[in-house]
């Protein structure tokens, strides 16, 4: 029986998924039986959110966060927080004032502390690392002018790391942002995160999404992103992986993937797992965003009702060619660090 993902780069880095709540519920059992067989760490895909987990003003909602948390303790996870600080899924009334007008500078830096501070303290000791800003970055690696920005200013990165550190100062602390293979957004990002570290800030790692495709990035391209961040001193994590299959727009294979495809994806995935290895060094966790692929956010993205296969086990929860390949990859047990 081959190993599994855990245990096949087991002292090498941490191997995760991101969850759903019928997962970390245990409603799916085929889904949370396969994520406590291969996986080592877990990320949820909505229950920290701000709209999830604080959906109006002085209230929150943490029964399903508590759920998460409360799965990962249980197996024996390394578990993340995601996240703190993004421009999506934070409700409108965040950056109002009662009159529906845009906060003020001091109102939305009092929220966000408040947020912070109530939200990473309650899990103080427990989610052992937050992706606290989410994508904060265009794609010509300038500042994203979102509510944060203009009501606040640029500061709002500081701050949010700031409070984020105060409420758990054991805690790791991410930066995450897709795309950052490609050369502009990521001169912004490896300058945005020095300039942080060079404030006080304390990030830990930066997360690269891996929204991946059959075509990109290259090998070249990934090398050079993982050699850009570790070059300046920070570790590695691919955060949301998953390989989107089907051409933009289409929905080719609603009776199943071709062998052919099935044969090019596992290709594919050795391809990005060798340069991950090769850069063994700064990456310390691969998170795939899903566990199966009827879980995957691309069935309904760029295109709603599109059937996909971008991860390691199909809708079935049946392993796939490319499960065997990622496995094939790793090193084997001799000469590994403890």
């Amino acid at each position: 029986m081959p190993p599994t993902l855990r245990a096949a780069f087991a002292g090498v880095f941490l191997v995760g998924a991101a969850l759903n709540e019928a997962q970390f519920s245990g409603r799916d059992t085929l889904g949370a039986a396969l994520v406590t067989t291969q996986f080592n760490s877990i990320t949820p895909e909505n229950a920290l959110k701000w709209a999830s987990i604080h959906p109006r003003p002085g209230t929150y909602d943490f029964a399903a966060a508590d759920r998460y948390v409360a799965f990962g303790e249980r197996h024996g996870m390394f578990i993340v927080g995601h996240n703190l600080v993004w421009h999506n899924q934070t409700p409108p009334w965040v950056f109002q004032d009662s009159a529906g007008n845009p906060a003020s500078r001091d109102t939305l830096l009092a929220r966000l502390r408040d947020h912070i501070h109530t939200v990473v303290g309650r899990y103080r000791g427990r989610i052992k690392g937050w992706d606290v800003v989410n994508e904060a970055l265009n794609e010509d690696g300038t500042l994203r002018r979102t509510p944060w920005l203009e009501i606040i200013g640029p500061d709002y990165l500081t701050s949010a790391y700031r409070f984020a550190h105060e409420a758990d100062p054991d805690a790791e602390l991410y930066y995450n942002d897709y795309s950052l293979e490609n050369a502009p957004k990521r001169r912004g990002a490896v300058e945005l995160v020095k300039r942080l570290r060079d404030q006080g800030v304390p990030i830990t790692a930066v997360g690269l999404q891996g929204h991946d495709r059959m075509d990109w990035p290259t090998p070249a391209q990934e090398d050079s992103t993982i050699d850009a961040f570790a070059d300046a001193g920070f570790r590695v994590m691919i955060t949301e992986l998953a390989v989107d299959v089907l051409p933009r727009g289409l929905n080719p294979y609603v009776d199943g993937l071709p062998d052919s495809l099935q044969q090019a994806l596992a290709r594919r995935y050795t391809e990005l797992f060798a340069s991950y290895l090769r850069h063994r060094a700064a990456v310390t966790r691969v998170t795939f965003w899903g566990v199966t692929d009827r879980d995957s956010w691309l069935n309904n993205w760029p295109v709603r009702g599109r059937t996909n296969y971008p991860l390691l086990f199909d809708r079935n929860g049946r392993p796939k060619p490319a499960l065997a390949a990622v496995v094939q990859t790793a090193p084997s047990q001799e000469g590994r660090p403890d």
